[in-house]
This record gives C-alpha cells, sequence and structure tokens, in this order.
C-alpha cells in the first residue's frame, strides 16, 4: 500500500519510538524509579515487563498496577504521585539527549497544510515542556497531548472540536497506537526501528498494517 502523505489534513504522531528514539530512555526509567524506591530486581523487572507490553499507555495505569499488582500495596494518590516524581527526575536528563527522528523536518515541508499533533502515553506537561526546549513544539500545530488522558479519549475530543480533521493518518509504534488510530478512523502506519513491541512483525501481518523502518523512510513513499 502507497501512501499519499500530502492527502491528509491531520498527521498524528506518537513520540516515543517514532519523534524521539526515547523508548530505551523511559524502559531504563522504570527500572531506576522502583529500585531508588526500595523494590526488589525481580519487582523492579516486573514494572518494566509491564510497562513494554502496554506500550503507549499512560504511566498513572502502570505505577497503579505496580502497586496493587507487584506490590501488593495500596495504590493511593500520594503513593502513585511519589513515583511519579522519581519517575520525571529520572526521564529529564535522558530525554533531552536522545536522538529526534531524521527526516522530521522534511516531512513538515512536505506537508505544509496539515495539521499535526503529538498524542503520547507520556506527561502531557512533560512533554510540552521538552518539546520547547528542544525546538519542536512550533512544528505541531495541532498540539502536543498526553497524559492523563489517554489516547482514545484526546482523539474523541480533538475530532468533535474540529482540530482533528480527517482524513488523518496516525504515526505510531505499538498495539495501542494501532487500536486507537482505527477506533477513531485514522489511518495507521506502524514504524519498526525504535520499538519496544517483541512480536510487531506477526502482529502488523495479522492487521494488515502498513510497517516503515523511520520517519525518513515515509519521504520515500
Amino acid at each position: 500500500m502507497q501512501i499519499d502523505i500530502k492527502q491528509y489534513k491531520s498527521i498524528v504522531f506518537d513520540c516515543d519510538g517514532v519523534v524521539l528514539d526515547s523508548n530505551a530512555v523511559k524502559t531504563e526509567a522504570y527500572f531506576r524509579t522502583a529500585k531508588n524506591l526500595g523494590a526488589s530486581d525481580a519487582d523492579a523487572q516486573a514494572l518494566v515487563d509491564y510497562h513494554v507490553q502496554l506500550g503507549g499507555i499512560s504511566r498513572y495505569h502502570k505505577f497503579d498496577y505496580y502497586l496493587r499488582e507487584i506490590l501488593q500495596q495500596p495504590a493511593t494518590r500520594q503513593a502513585i504521585q511519589i513515583l511519579l516524581d522519581e519517575f520525571a527526575r529520572e526521564l529529564e536528563v535522558g530525554l533531552l539527549d536522545c536522538e529526534v527522528a531524521a527526516g522530521l523536518l522534511a516531512l513538515r515541508e512536505a506537508t505544509p497544510t496539515a495539521h499535526w499533533m503529538i498524542l503520547s502515553g507520556g506527561d502531557q506537561q512533560e512533554i510540552r515542556t521538552l518539546f520547547a526546549k528542544r525546538n519542536l513544539h512550533a512544528l505541531f500545530d495541532g498540539g502536543l497531548f498526553g497524559s492523563p488522558d489517554n489516547k482514545d479519549t484526546v482523539l474523541v475530543r480533538e475530532k468533535a472540536s474540529g482540530n482533528l480533521q480527517l482524513p488523518a493518518l496516525f504515526i505510531g509504534d505499538s498495539k495501542y497506537d494501532y487500536v486507537a488510530a482505527t477506533g477513531a478512523g485514522l489511518d495507521f502506519i506502524f514504524l519498526s526501528d525504535w520499538t519496544e513491541v517483541p512480536d510487531w512483525q506477526a502482529y502488523c501481518e495479522i492487521h494488515k498494517i502498513k510497517v516503515l523502518a523511520n520517519i525518513a523512510q515515509l519521504m520515500n513513499e
């Protein structure tokens, strides 16, 4: 399936593993966060495994699960906030240094009339601050969105407001990205270079998902 990128009125990007090579940064931050707060190696690894399994899902949900199901502790608002704060500290330096996808500026130039949006499982304010510091925010005139709202909620809201117009394309690297995109009526492309989905090849084949290695390859379609 060939992609005519210029047909789209809106292009929605996941952040980690799509625009930024940050999946490994976040995975390591989950492990260090748990260890810093006294977890065993086994419990910290269990959190990492759950994070990888649920790529694209909010950290709020993952820490709630970690407390209730892994540590067998009450998932109080205070306990979750302690984890969130530690996680943010662990992430800050890594996200400022990770690689930006090659071809991003060229794609922006090739789609001057499309509204660009970031739709991430990461913290919304963290993403907005990060993109401002890295001088990327101006590329995304449709806005930068993240948790605590999930991707399904944001897509419904932004479509209703007219900010997200069809035909639209979602570019992601997780199963949840695909489910959210198709559920909202968007076309979808899976990027494989930086994904952490272990069975992505079989999953994409079963669901007949268009796969590209990276954003730069999209420019050659």
